[in-house]
């Protein structure tokens, strides 16, 4: 395959410095932020955007589904795309259609036409963040990358908390196209950032065939995986033929897929990244750090509304926080990671999620808003010390030439952890809330002393029959829940734990930073 620089025959631009870089980092950092954002601000919005529609709440989720579905498949192949257009020109180009898919959403007349500019809204969105991720790296002088990735990471750490918090406000306030609306004016901001400040700039390119095998396994089995991960919980998991079937398919097309791109000259997906130590440790990590810490994030707000009666704007406010110490802190972090030891600061990460989780573990009913609040501040100390070490730890020794490619897997592999984890929590609390609600039961007899003193002071209130037996159901349901919840938190306690020691098995060099062009 032939290489040309783009473009070749001119001496090499300036690097960008003072005003414009902070300039270049903000239309970036937009970028990623519009993107990940997106990832959950429609969330919320399902039931108001179903009955507007004229659709049942259980096929609006489908707003959700394809978006993550067609992006899945888009971020892996980054690298690829990179090589044959070149990572400058890509971004711009996935950002501005990013745009004009957002505002087609928003415009919608149908609920098939939004679910079809939701599919094209993904697809165009797979080299949004790690593209910015690395042009954001490139642009910055080799001691200050650091800063560069922390200042890059708090858009990835801060959009996914706020988004459910933007999305029910802007419902509720206006309409729910505008959810889709302000990606327009944010990323065309961002569009001409990069076009102006980065032109000359470009990477070089690469006349790759189109490994077009490799590409038909890829989108048949990440579709697939993704499509079961988003629609399990409502099929009854593995009771349902619809979802085996996708995970048969899912597992039959990724493993010929991870067959022929071994031996592919020319891989739509460069597996060979994977022979690097740090890359593959770090990935690891990364992504079961990302399967925990999501758990978490979406078992504590269902708690809150399920069970302790929150409404969706209190539960958002009660786990904003975490975003809090983690915008602070990162950009410091990014800073001074030079002079750290990696792993001692993921290590740390993890005994704060460890920490907190034994915390929420020890809630009950009469936990308050107060309490609440204060664990949710604290882990984001943790996501900080996480995210920014161990992308770091997980790029340090990749060639700039296939940056771009190990920052679309390792984004993907992320991302599918988060899925992944948000599926295997929320299934895990429903069906150890059954088992704890099957075992109170049976405490609750006529001839239980507690049982007949709790039913005579609800029939002192008036309560009898049917009244009072959906009360007794009511409390039994709460802490069946609650008990779940603490169950939860406590397994993750003992999973961050180990993560905190597996960490150790990464070898960065002292001093590492996202170095480039090794």
């Amino acid at each position: 395959m032939a290489a040309t620089a783009a473009p070749p025959d001119e001496k090499k631009p300036a690097p960008i410095t003072g005003g414009l870089l902070a300039l270049l980092t903000m239309g970036l950092a937009l970028g990623t932020f519009m993107e990940v954002l997106d990832t959950s601000i429609a969330n919320v919005a399902v039931p108001t955007i179903s009955g507007s529609l004229g659709v049942a709440t259980s096929e609006g989720t489908w707003v959700i589904s394809s978006y993550s579905v067609a992006s899945a498949i888009a971020v892996p192949l980054t690298g690829w795309l990179a090589r044959r257009v070149g990572e400058v020109k890509l971004f711009t180009i996935s950002v501005v259609l990013f745009s004009i898919a957002s505002a087609l959403c928003g415009l919608a007349h149908n609920f098939e036409s939004l679910i079809a500019f939701r599919l094209l809204q993904g697809l165009v969105s797979g080299p949004m963040v790690p593209l910015s991720q690395t042009i954001l790296m490139r642009s910055y002088p080799p001691e200050k990358r650091g800063l560069a990735l922390g200042l890059w990471a708090m858009t990835v750490i801060v959009a996914p908390i706020f988004g459910p918090v933007m999305g029910g406000y802007i419902t509720d306030n206006f309409s729910w196209p505008w959810i889709f609306y302000i990606n327009v004016p944010i990323g065309l901001f961002s569009a001409l950032i990069a076009y102006f400040l980065l032109r000359g700039h470009e990477t070089k390119t690469t006349r790759q065939r189109i490994d077009a095998v490799g590409l038909a396994l890829l989108v048949i089995g990440v579709s697939s995986l993704q499509m079961m991960l988003d629609l399990g919980k409502d099929h009854d998991w593995f009771n349902s033929s619809f979802i085996v079937a996708l995970a048969i398919v899912a597992a039959v097309a990724l493993a010929f897929m991870f067959a022929w791109e071994i031996t592919e000259k020319e891989p739509v997906i460069d597996l060979s990244l994977f022979r690097d130590r740090n890359f593959a440790m770090g990935v690891l990590i990364t992504s079961l750090g990302f399967l925990a810490f999501f758990g978490s994030v979406v078992v504590l707000p269902l708690w809150l509304q399920t069970v302790m009666g929150y409404t969706p704007g209190l539960a958002g406010l009660a786990t904003a926080p975490v975003g809090i110490l983690a915008l602070v802190i990162s950009p410091l972090l990014g800073r001074n990671m030079h002079r750290l030891d990696l792993r001692v600061v993921a290590s740390f990460a993890f005994l704060v999620f460890a920490f907190v989780s034994h915390w929420n573990s020890t809630f009950t009913l009469d936990t308050p808003f107060s309490q609440i609040v204060v664990p949710r501040l604290i882990q984001g100390i943790g996501v900080a010390c996480f995210f920014v070490p161990m992308t770091t730890i997980t790029l340090s020794s990749v060639p700039d030439d296939r940056l771009a490619g190990a920052a679309g897997l390792s984004n993907f592999l992320r991302t599918l952890s988060g899925a992944i984890g948000t599926a295997v929590s929320t299934t895990y609390w429903e069906n150890d809330m059954i088992r704890h609600h099957a075992v109170l039961t049976e405490s609750v007899s006529a001839y239980s002393a507690n049982t007949s003193a709790y039913t005579g002071a609800l029939s002192d209130l008036g309560l009898a029959g049917q009244a009072l037996t959906a009360q007794l159901d009511r409390v039994v349901t709460a802490q069946a829940y609650m008990m779940s919840t603490n169950d939860f938190f406590r397994i993750s306690f003992y999973g961050f734990l180990g993560l905190a020691v597996l960490v150790w098995l990464t070898k960065p060099r002292k001093g590492a930073g996202p170095s480039m062009g090794h």
